[in-house]
């Protein structure tokens, strides 16, 4: 994509269930990625140690009602990565959610363009 368009002010890194596991692998080798959404990252069944300390700030969304991986081992990942000094991780618990979002695909995708539409504002990209 950043040979696409080399203009882009920003970059950032996206990823749902295994593709949160694979996207956060590759935010940790790329230094010009400024922001991240992991959604329904699988914390139960890999190992996101390598988060250690994560580059930059972004969003960790998933579901109360997720039976892939239970919230509270969501928790634990978010609590983690919060001890970090210089990057803010925020978390979002949607009820009644449950790993696809299945019902709640248009609140996960207002809560996450509302998201990305703060953090380019404070970076001045408007």
């Amino acid at each position: 994509m950043q040979t696409i368009t080399r203009e882009a002010r920003s970059c950032w890194l996206a990823g749902v269930s295994f593709g949160s596991w694979i996207s956060m692998q590759l935010l940790m080798r790329r230094p010009e990625v400024q922001g991240f959404l992991t959604i329904a990252p699988l914390a139960k069944h890999y190992d996101f140690s390598f988060l250690a300390p994560c580059p930059t700030s972004g969003l960790i969304v998933n579901g109360a009602l997720d039976k892939v991986t239970p919230p509270e081992v969501v928790e634990t990942l978010v609590k983690k990565l919060k001890t970090q000094k210089g990057i803010t991780i925020d978390h979002v618990v949607i009820e009644g959610a449950n790993h696809f979002f299945e019902g709640k695909v248009d609140e996960l995708t207002a809560l996450c363009d509302a998201y990305v539409g703060r953090r380019m504002r404070e970076m001045g990209h408007e």
